[in-house]
């Protein structure tokens, strides 16, 4: 076949070619006209929800946000955000980080909730009194107490008798007394002069006993004085007038038995009016004023004022 025969033809094929790929351009840019309208009108109607958001919400996202990172020091700043908040909005979305895998995430979200209100803040609160970390199981107590819920009356009771550790015992005695449950009055003052199991190998087999931590002891004398009943007088009486006692504990039991205001409590007071320990002393006779001024005087003194 000649060359000038077989132009005409390969400018058939030409063009064909071309109508077939414009053909196909066109097919394609319908195809993704669909997909790009929906993403065009999402980006648009997120737009409109943003702005439709106060800037507390926006703020309450944007910490949430922040709650899925990989760094436990930026899901624990935005823990603290939203605590600061003090809206229960904020501790709702909080309350997810008392699940993180950081046991200080956790401990921070225990004060985050505590905006939900009572009932909803023990609700949640209550399970990580048996967290595996320390830490967590006493900051959760000491945020239990600030609910001031009677709901965590037994299980803080509980953690009197089985927990190990001094701090969270200590954390538990704080927060039975800033609820001001009756229920508590026999744990507490058990507490008072209660021994424990010694720490170490050798003490263990030995099976040796200490008395209860100090601070525990003091947390204990300071909370029957906020729960403010007679049933505690004897226990309290009975640390004030003990010499083997620490002294902060002697103190913290006179100044309850003063908040009590029960007379059974005088004649321990009046015991220690002249104690070795200046503090005690003063404290005991604070307390006899509120409860009956006459009995801080000398007999010599008082005789002569009945007359």
């Amino acid at each position: 076949m000649r060359t000038s025969e077989l132009q005409p033809a390969a400018t058939a094929i030409l063009r064909l070619t071309l109508k077939l790929q414009w053909a196909l351009a066109v097919a394609i840019l319908f195809a993704c006209v669909p997909l790009i309208v929906p993403a065009q009108q999402q980006q648009q109607d997120r737009s409109i929800s943003s702005s439709q958001l106060t800037p507390q919400q926006l703020e309450i996202a944007k910490q949430q946000l922040r709650l899925n990172s990989s760094a436990t020091e930026e899901r624990r700043d935005a823990v603290m955000r939203l605590g600061w908040m003090k809206r229960p909005e904020s501790s709702r979305v909080a309350a997810t980080a008392l699940r993180d895998s950081s046991a200080i995430v956790r401990a921070t979200a225990t004060r985050a909730v505590l905006w939900l209100g009572q009932a909803e803040a023990a609700a949640l609160l209550l399970p990580l009194l048996q967290d595996r970390d320390e830490f967590v199981r006493q900051e959760t107590a000491y945020a239990l107490g600030e609910t001031h819920s009677r709901t965590a009356v037994s299980s803080l009771i509980r953690v009197l008798g089985k927990e190990k550790k001094d701090g969270v015992r200590g954390a538990a005695v704080v927060a039975l007394g800033q609820i001001g449950d009756e229920m508590a009055v026999i744990p507490l003052a058990e507490l008072l002069g209660r021994r424990v199991a010694a720490s170490g190998i050798i003490n263990r087999v030995r099976r040796s006993k200490r008395d209860e931590n100090e601070f525990v002891r003091r947390a204990a004398a300071r909370s029957l004085g906020q729960i403010r009943s007679r049933a505690a007088v004897p226990a309290l009486s009975a640390i004030v007038i003990d010499e083997r006692a620490p002294d902060d504990v002697r103190r913290e039991a006179a100044n309850s038995l003063g908040l009590i205001g029960d007379p059974a409590a005088i004649p321990a007071l009046r015991a220690v009016l002249s104690a070795r320990d200046p503090y005690l002393s003063r404290i005991a006779s604070e307390a006899l004023l509120k409860i009956a001024p006459i009995a801080v005087l000398p007999p010599t003194t008082r005789i002569a004022n009945l007359h």
